[in-house]
């Protein structure tokens, strides 16, 4: 298990609310930016995919520590130290649920009280960028732990002290200043384009690069949608350690088909909340294209959705979800919007950040199901989400090189049915 030094934190300067915004924060705007200079970190691009073997739950191997952890946590830990954080996570209560799943429960009362509120719309998954808003440029350059880009020379290394190239705008990785987790980070891809909340095939790859590259299987990335309770409308991805599986790792899977490219694309079974998983392919971009494929459908028909990556790189799950809208439409039971807990990636994976003592206490694996049930789609709303994903990747596949590059066992879709999570519950609709 990692070790975690304890340490007394204050607020971050540069996250206080009503500080005002500007030249004299070393902040990444243009007011200060200019000739600045932070940390670069530079991977190799990969050919095919060769894995080694899943080190979850095999007690007997300790899996290595890679360049790009080692430097993370180092990072981390030095912010933890210079107080930028607005409360100790690491003094939060956390334990396993006794039961089949194991689901997780963190009693952070921190992040409820200190996180940042949502400021747009819920009932919209794409909405344009508000600078007036906040967003990531705003931090100050101390919560940035360094820059994180593609090799010009298909090696990789490190820069201590790299100038920021403001033309061709850099991606980051910062802390979270509301971790949930040790070592909870956020990657923002080209963060002075200012690009909203969405996904994009270059981002979604540069988001997958960042877990092969850290090389540790307790190391997951995670993405919230608009009205997936996503916070802040600036691209960006979550990620943190937590040396145990999740519950959703541990979820039997049944397979739908294998794409052209050697993706395999399974359906999740006997868990609350249906979703997808996406493994293999011929090469990583093989695999992020069709993600990316799916995520970029579930955008454009405005349908909220939360991502989560792990196995370093190995298995991504996709989950259409619908929470926020019947919260919206008043169909969420009294009792679970009492626990103010916001289902988004880290809850539906298994991990219930809960903000309250007494649901900490009585925490327990049929209220984190009757929560996580809440949060899918219905059987048969499903299998339609499901046939426009699958009709997107095709598209896409199609466009690539003109020539149709069909599933090899497309067929084999319309012969899943998933068992039903929780009798009696409402389907969800897309939003419109």
């Amino acid at each position: 298990m990692l070790r975690i030094k304890r340490v007394p934190t204050v607020v971050s300067n540069y996250q206080k609310e009503g500080l005002e915004e500007g030249c004299g924060r070393n902040c990444l705007r243009k007011c200060c930016i200019q000739g600045a200079k932070l940390p670069l970190y530079t991977f190799k691009r990969m050919g095919n995919l060769v894995y080694e073997k899943d080190l979850i739950g095999d007690e007997k191997r300790v899996p290595p520590v890679s360049f790009l952890d080692s430097l993370l946590l180092g990072e981390w830990e030095d912010r933890m130290q210079r107080g930028l954080f607005r409360y100790d996570v690491t003094v939060c209560e956390t334990k396993v649920i006794p039961g089949e799943y194991g689901f997780i429960a963190q009693l952070n009362e921190g992040r409820h009280l200190k996180k940042r509120p949502t400021e747009f719309r819920v009932d919209k998954v794409l909405q344009s960028f508000d600078e007036n808003k906040f967003n990531f440029t705003k931090v100050g350059k101390e919560e940035v732990l360094f820059q994180f880009e593609e090799s010009k020379d298909d090696e990789v290394q490190f820069f201590p002290n790299a100038p920021i190239d403001i033309d061709n705008s850099p991606s980051v990785v910062a802390i979270n200043v509301s971790p949930i987790e040790y070592g909870h980070v956020l990657l923002i891809p080209r963060i002075l384009e200012c690009l909203p909340q969405r996904i994009d095939h270059e981002s979604f790859l540069l988001a997958l690069y960042m877990t092969t590259e850290a090389g540790s299987p307790y190391f997951r990335l995670g993405y919230n949608s608009l009205g997936a309770f996503a916070t802040i409308n600036h691209l960006h991805f979550q990620a943190y350690y937590l040396a145990v599986p999740f519950p959703v790792e541990k979820a039997p899977t049944q397979k739908i088909t294998t794409l052209g490219v050697g993706v395999k694309i399974s359906e999740l079974l006997n868990y609350p909340v249906r979703g997808l998983v996406f493994e293999g392919g011929n090469t990583l971009q093989d695999l992020s294209n069709a993600v990316s494929d799916s995520c970029i459908c579930l955008q454009d028909n405005n349908i909220p959705y939360n991502v989560l990556i792990s196995d370093s790189g190995k298995r991504i799950f996709l989950f259409p979800q619908c929470y926020a809208e019947k919260q919206a439409l008043g169909e969420v039971n009294a009792e679970l919007l009492d626990t103010q807990v916001n289902p988004a990636v880290w809850e539906i994976s298994g991990h219930m950040v809960l903000k309250r003592k007494k649901d900490y206490e009585e925490a327990s694996e049929e209220n984190a199901w009757r929560l996580l049930a809440e949060v899918s789609l219905s059987e048969e709303r499903f299998q339609e989400v499901k046939a426009l994903i699958f009709g997107a990747i095709e598209s896409s596949n199609e466009e690539a090189d003109g020539t149709p590059k069909c599933p090899k066992e497309l067929g084999a879709m319309s012969k899943i049915t998933h068992p039903t999570a929780v009798p009696g519950k409402q389907e969800c609709l897309v939003l419109h």
